[in-house]
C-alpha cells in the first residue's frame, strides 16, 4: 500500500509541481484547491497532508483545528507565504507537525514528507476483536488460525477500515467496493 498524501494549495503552479514530484517519489496524491474541497477529502484515508494557509472558503488554520478536534493524528505540513513568527507558532500550536515557508525548496519539502512518514506507523493490519486482517497479504487470522474470506469480503472489510468512524450509505459502499459493474440487488 502506497502512502496517500493530500495536497491543499490554491496556486495551480505550486500545486501541480508538488503533486508531480510526490508522484515521482511513488506517493499517491489527492488534490484540493480550496478549503471546502479539502474538508471533503479529509474523509479519505490519508497518511499526510500538505496544507496552504491562505485558501478560499476555509483557511488552513481552521482545517488544522478541525482535524485535531476530531482527534485525527495525520501529519500536517503547513506550506505558506505567511512567514511571520506569529503565524508559524499559531500553526504549530493548533496542531500542525511542520511549517514550511514559501518560497521553498522542493527537495527539502520532499525530505520533510519522508521524515514524517518514517515516524508514522504504516500498518495495513486491522484488528477486529480477536481477528487480525493483513490487507497487503490478503489474509485474516483468528487465534492463530487462518480465516477463509473471499476477495470481495476482504475488499469490503478494507473499505470499512479505511472509513472507520464514518457513516456510509449503501450506495457509497456498493460503488466503492463493487463498482459500476454490480448488477445484484442492493438489499443483500
Amino acid at each position: 500500500m502506497s502512502y496517500r498524501i493530500l495536497v491543499v494549495e490554491d496556486d495551480p503552479a505550486i500545486c501541480r509541481g508538488v503533486e508531480m514530484n510526490l508522484q515521482l517519489e511513488g506517493f499517491e496524491t489527492l488534490v484540493a484547491v480550496d478549503g471546502r474541497q479539502a474538508l471533503e477529502l479529509l474523509g479519505e484515508r490519508l497518511d499526510l497532508v500538505i496544507l496552504d494557509i491562505m485558501l478560499p472558503h476555509v483557511n488552513g488554520f481552521e482545517i488544522v483545528e478541525r482535524l485535531r478536534r476530531r482527534k485525527d493524528d495525520v501529519p500536517i505540513i503547513l506550506l505558506s507565504a505567511k512567514a511571520d513568527e506569529e503565524d508559524i507558532v499559531r500553526g504549530l500550536d493548533l496542531g500542525a507537525d511542520d511549517y514550511v515557508t514559501k518560497p521553498f525548496r522542493l527537495a527539502e519539502l520532499l525530505a520533510r514528507v519522508k521524515a514524517h512518514l518514517r515516524r508514522r506507523p504504516s500498518s495495513t493490519e486491522a484488528r477486529f476483536g480477536d481477528v487480525v486482517i493483513d490487507f497487503d497479504e490478503r489474509k485474516a487470522v483468528r487465534d492463530g488460525e487462518l480465516v477463509e474470506l473471499t476477495p470481495k469480503e476482504l475488499d469490503l472489510l478494507e473499505f470499512m477500515w479505511e472509513k472507520e468512524g464514518r457513516a456510509l450509505t449503501r450506495d457509497t459502499i456498493l460503488q466503492s467496493v463493487w463498482g459500476n459493474g454490480y448488477f445484484g440487488t442492493d438489499r443483500t
